[in-house]
């Protein structure tokens, strides 16, 4: 029986939390048990919790603090940062404009996505609220630190699906990836519409998502037994979760978890949440064509072939972020 094969493990009742530093340790022994462990978790439920990614309390605080003072800003002062020729991918992204796959009513949220720091090529160049200087100063400043982080983790992957430990490296330098700063607003619970919750369940686009602590709860993950579990992130700890590039690319033995954020009780719906994920994305140009590893009469084939750009594409119409 193959690797993939063996899936009959203990359910998880909360993610697996790892230490980054024993993959950097240096220490064989310690570096090869963080990537079975890793992969382990990855193939069971597809999320784990790291520790010693970079990110320090401090630049978190400085982080959320920003965020939250451009959010506070005037519509019109947003809005001003809103550019839909970029299909969501830069900038301000506005309330009521991202509908999760398959359904029909919007998240109930709004979001400014950060790029590379120095674009390539056709890139987009960043777009930056003027009269917030220290909103691009600590979004950079992050971005910078999680695709660290995550290209150290993506040579994790690469060793537990037995590719040369600097597989993805070429295909996440000067990647697509994107900082994601999110706002769910206050609600007044007399007038959500029917269906809405601040995220519905969904899959990640990306390859692999880190995400630092929330203000406050509503994160879910769907276990395979069709129970949700909620997942809170310590203070000093990342989740990071597989997203459906790397699902795509492993033929499912890598597991794109759908998640969701829930709706606060109603005593807390006037209040905000806030949340600052990290999409781990390649180039446009990579293949996402199934390893040949991954498929076997086991595990037949799932997916037809096509690169990251094509699949991006594809997902950024199906939300609604690009119309033409």
């Amino acid at each position: 029986m193959t690797e993939q094969a063996v899936v009959e493990q203990p359910l998880y009742d909360e993610i697996p939390s790892l230490d980054l530093a024993d993959f950097t340790s240096g220490d064989p022994e310690r570096k090869a048990r963080f990537v079975q462990e890793l992969g382990r978790a990855f193939n069971q439920i597809g999320f784990v919790a790291i520790k010693n990614h970079g990110l320090t309390d401090e630049m978190t605080q400085r982080l959320y603090a920003a965020v939250k003072e451009f959010f506070s800003a005037p519509d019109a002062v947003k809005q001003k940062y809103e550019h839909p020729e970029l299909n969501g991918q830069r900038g301000y992204v506005g309330k009521g404009k991202e509908t999760a796959k398959g359904f029909k009513v919007a998240d109930l949220k709004e979001f400014y996505h950060i790029g590379q720091p120095e674009p390539v090529g056709d890139m987009p160049a960043n777009v930056f609220p003027d009269e917030y200087p220290a909103f691009g100063e600590n979004t950079l400043s992050t971005y910078r630190t999680l695709e660290n982080a995550g290209r150290t983790l993506l040579r994790a992957i690469a060793l537990y699906l037995k590719l040369p430990e600097d597989y993805f490296e070429d295909k996440v330098q000067n990647g697509d990836s994107i900082l994601r700063a999110l706002h769910y607003f206050p609600l007044d619970p007399n007038v959500v519409p029917d269906g809405a919750v601040r995220a519905a369940a969904h899959g990640d686009i990306n390859l692999i998502t880190l995400l630092m602590g929330a203000s406050a709860d509503g994160l879910q993950v769907l276990r395979r037994d069709g129970k949700w579990i909620p997942i809170t992130a310590l203070p000093d700890q990342v989740i990071v979760n597989v997203g459906d590039m790397l699902d795509r690319l492993t033929n499912h033995k890598l597991k794109s978890t759908i998640h969701q954020v829930v709706n606060p009780p109603r005593e807390l719906m006037n209040t905000s949440r806030y949340s600052i994920p990290f999409f781990m994305h390649p180039r446009g140009s990579m293949d996402l064509t199934c390893l040949e590893s991954c498929v076997d009469a086991e595990h037949p084939k799932l997916y037809t072939d096509m690169t990251a750009g094509e699949f991006l594409d594809e997902r950024l119409r199906e939300l609604g972020l690009k119309k033409a």
